[in-house]
C-alpha cells in the first residue's frame, strides 16, 4: 500500500499537467499560508484595539518582530534547506536518503530552538532597547518577547517539519497543520487578552499554545503510516555529510529572514529618531500589511517546489521550465493585484489594526511609499523560489543579500541625508532597493537557469 502511494505521488509529480498540478498543490498551501497570516496578525489586531493603550501596545509588540524573524530564520536554514534536498532525493529514487535528511533536520531544529530560548531570556531586555524600544513601549514588548520565545520549540517544529509534509505532496495535511493552530489562536486570543485580562501576555501565551498544537499534529503525522517519508529513530542523528548541503541551500532563506530582523531594527531605530513612536507604529502596520501578500506568495512557491525539485532530480528540464512559467504568471498576478488594492485603499488596511487619527494620518502615506514597487515583486519571488527548488544556493543567496544587506539597510541610513522629510526618506529606501534587486534577479536568472537546464538535457 505504501509503495502504491509512493508510485502515485511520483507519477503525479512526473507526468500530471503542470498547470493543474500547480493548482492542486498550491491552493492548499496558499490557503494554509493565508490561515498562517491570521496566525501572525490576529494578535496585532486584538492588541491594537485594546482600550486606551492599543496604539502603544501595538508598537511594543511590533518591536518584537526581530525575535520572530530570527526564529523563522533558523527554521528556514534547516527546514527550507532540507525539504528541497529530500524532494530531489525522492526524484532520484533514494527514499532512505530523504528520510535521513528529514530526521537530521528534526534534531537540528530542536537544538536550535533550545539555544534561541536561552538567548532571548538572558539578553532579551537589552536587545529590545537596541531594537528601538522607548520607556512607554518596553512594558509591552518585554513580556510578549519572553513568553513567545519560551515556545520556540513548538514554533520551529510546527513551521519547519510542515515543509517536509508539503514537499511530499501532502498539501492538504500541511494546510490542516496550519489551520488547527490558527483556529486555536483565534479562539484563545480574546479569552486570554480580554477575558482573563492578560493583555499582551495573553496574546503571546495564546500563540505558544496554538503552535504547540500544530507542532504535535505535524510530528504525529510524520510518525504515522500515511506519510511517505517517516521520522525514524535511526535517522535522527545528524551528520555533517547530510547537513552540509542542507545548510548550503538553506543559507539563502536564512539570510532573507535574519536580515529581516536586522532590517526591522534599522527601520525602527531610524524612525524612532526621526518620528518617534507614531512613525514606529506606522512601520509595524506597513510591515504587517506586506506580510499579507508575502506569506501567500510563499505558499505558491511551496506548491511549485515539489514539482520543480522532483523533476530536476529526475532530469526533466521541460517540466521544470513549465512549472517556473506557471509560478511566475500566478505570482505576478497576485503581487500586482495586492499592490493596486493597497495604493487605492490604504485606510482600509490600516483600520484593521488601529484607527487612532494621528497614526492613521502618518500610516496612509507611508504605506503607499513602502509598497510602491510591490506590483513587480512576483518576478523576484518566482526566481528565488526556483533557485531554491533546483538547489542553486549561491544564486539565491546573492539575490537575498543584494536586496537587504547591500541595498536596503544602507539606504535606510543614507537617504535621510538627502531629504527634508526624514521619515519619508526612511520609507523610500524600500521601493528603491526593491526595484534594483528585481532587475538584478531577472538578469541573474537568465545566466543561471538556462545553463542548468542545458546541463540536464545533456545528462
Amino acid at each position: 500500500m505504501e509503495k502504491e502511494h509512493d508510485t502515485a505521488v511520483s507519477r503525479q509529480l512526473a507526468s500530471a499537467p503542470v498547470g493543474k498540478l500547480l493548482l492542486k498543490l498550491a491552493v492548499p498551501t496558499v490557503v494554509a499560508q493565508l490561515v498562517n497570516l491570521l496566525y501572525n496578525i490576529v494578535d496585532r489586531i486584538y492588541i491594537g484595539h485594546m482600550p486606551d493603550v492599543g496604539r502603544t501596545a501595538l508598537t511594543g509588540v511590533g518591536l518584537c518582530f526581530p525575535v520572530i524573524y530570527l526564529m523563522g530564520a533558523f527554521t528556514m536554514l534547516i527546514a527550507q534547506g532540507g525539504a528541497p534536498r529530500a524532494a530531489i532525493a525522492m526524484g532520484e529514487g533514494d527514499s532512505d536518503q530523504a528520510e535521513r535528511i528529514m530526521g537530521s533536520c528534526f534534531t537540528c531544529l530542536a537544538a536550535a530552538a533550545v539555544a534561541l530560548t536561552a538567548l532571548f531570556w538572558v539578553f532579551g531586555e537589552r536587545l529590545l532597547w537596541l531594537f528601538g524600544c522607548s520607556g512607554e513601549t518596553i512594558q509591552y514588548a518585554l513580556p510578549y518577547m519572553r513568553i513567545y520565545s519560551s515556545g520556540s520549540l513548538f514554533v520551529m517544529m510546527a513551521l519547519g517539519m510542515n515543509l517536509f509534509v508539503t514537499t511530499q505532496g501532502f498539501t492538504i495535511v500541511s494546510m490542516r497543520t496550519v489551520l488547527i493552530g490558527a483556529v486555536s489562536n483565534i479562539i484563545l486570543d480574546p479569552i486570554f487578552i480580554y477575558g482573563l485580562h492578560m493583555g499582551v501576555r495573553g496574546a503571546a501565551l495564546a500563540t505558544v499554545i496554538s503552535q504547540a498544537v500544530s507542532g504535535i499534529w505535524v510530528v504525529c503525522f510524520l510518525l504515522g503510516k500515511k506519510t511517505t517519508l517517516r521520522l525514524r529513530r535511526e535517522c535522527l542523528r545528524p551528520s555533517w555529510r547530510i547537513m552540509a548541503p542542507v545548510l548550503a541551500l538553506g543559507i539563502s532563506p536564512f539570510i532573507m529572514q535574519s536580515t529581516e530582523a536586522l532590517l526591522n531594527i534599522s527601520f525602527n531605530s531610524s524612525l524612532q529618531r526621526y518620528g518617534g513612536d507614531v512613525a514606529v507604529g506606522a512601520m509595524t502596520i506597513a510591515s504587517t500589511v506586506l506580510q499579507m501578500v508575502w506569506i501567500p506568495s510563499q505558499g505558491l512557491g511551496q506548491g511549485a517546489q515539489p514539482i520543480i525539485s522532483y523533476n530536476y532530480g529526475a532530469r526533466n528540464p521541460k517540466r521544470v521550465r513549465e512549472a517556473f512559467r506557471a509560478l511566475l504568471r500566478v505570482s505576478c498576478a497576485l503581487m500586482f493585484g495586492f499592490w493596486l488594492l493597497v495604493q487605492l485603499f490604504p485606510q482600509a488596511f490600516i483600520r484593521i489594526f488601529n484607527n487612532d487619527p494621528e497614526l492613521m494620518e502618518t500610516a496612509v502615506w507611508t504605506l503607499r511609499v513602502y509598497t510602491a514597487v510591490l506590483g513587480l515583486f512576483g518576478i523576484q519571488m518566482s526566481v528565488q523560489q526556483t533557485f531554491m527548488a533546483i538547489g542553486k544556493a549561491k544564486a539565491s543567496l546573492f539575490i537575498a543579500c543584494l536586496r537587504k544587506v547591500i541595498l536596503l539597510i544602507p539606504l535606510i541610513f543614507i537617504l535621510p541625508h538627502f531629504f527634508e522629510n526624514k521619515v519619508f526618506a526612511v520609507f523610500l529606501a524600500e521601493p528603491v532597493s526593491d526595484f534594483i534587486s528585481i532587475t538584478a534577479a531577472a538578469v541573474t536568472f537568465f545566466f543561471v537557469f538556462r545553463p542548468a537546464m542545458a546541463e540536464l538535457e545533456q545528462k
